[in-house]
């Protein structure tokens, strides 16, 4: 019997393409939280991210036999981008949460948080990210992507344009009018942001990174 935990990726997709469920399960594992963060930050929503995440790895395992390259994460975050739009078109695209909503959130989400920090600093770091996540929920379909894959998840340029099946081009002008339309909404709404990161202190900067 084959050890899969033994098996390097493109053995785990070969296997995967020929219908072996528990290969493309170790495909799963290995994705799953990429893939749960990306559906999460586009969509806004906890309990829509898992549904998508979980929509998403069945759409990747039925078209498996389809998957043609070497580089399994770009084809799988596709899918994962495309069912979180359907998901937003389903919504009829209005966004997720209220301003009010957010501020009235506790906790942002545990799986972003970082069992190493301070209490102060980890309830600081979740304002900045409710702020920035709400400031997300207001980008069209497109700029919540590639910002998303970009600027928190850490694609590159190549990587998010073959996820998003866009030209290198037209992934740089997104990122740019996403850039620009996420700094108007929190300079216009810096309520959200924690006091330390207002724009009138020059001294720090908002990171989506947060």
């Amino acid at each position: 019997m084959i050890n899969l935990n033994l098996m390097d990726e493109s053995q785990l997709i070969a296997a995967a393409q020929q219908g072996d469920l528990p290969a493309f399960n170790q495909l799963v594992l290995k994705y799953q939280n990429l893939a749960y963060n990306v559906a999460y930050r586009i969509l806004g929503d906890a309990d829509r991210a898992e549904d998508a995440t979980q929509d998403a790895f069945i759409k990747a395992y039925k078209a498996m036999g389809g998957f043609r390259g070497s580089d399994f994460k770009p084809w799988m975050l596709r899918i994962v981008t495309n069912t979180c739009y359907d998901y937003l078109r389903a919504s009829k695209r209005k966004p997720t949460n209220s301003l009010d909503d957010e501020l009235d959130k506790g906790e942002y989400n545990p799986r972003f948080r970082d069992p190493g920090e301070g209490p102060e600093k980890y309830v600081e770091r979740q304002e900045l990210s409710r702020a920035i996540q709400w400031g997300i929920n207001q980008l069209n379909d497109h700029q919540r992507a590639v910002i998303v894959l970009i600027d928190i998840q850490g694609l590159s340029y190549e990587e998010t344009a073959e996820t998003l099946g866009v030209s290198l081009g037209t992934v740089k002008s997104r990122l740019s009018r996403a850039r620009a339309k996420l700094r108007d909404i929190l300079q216009a709404h810096q309520e959200l942001l924690p006091e330390q990161y207002r724009f009138p202190h020059r001294e720090h900067s908002v990171s989506i990174h947060s």
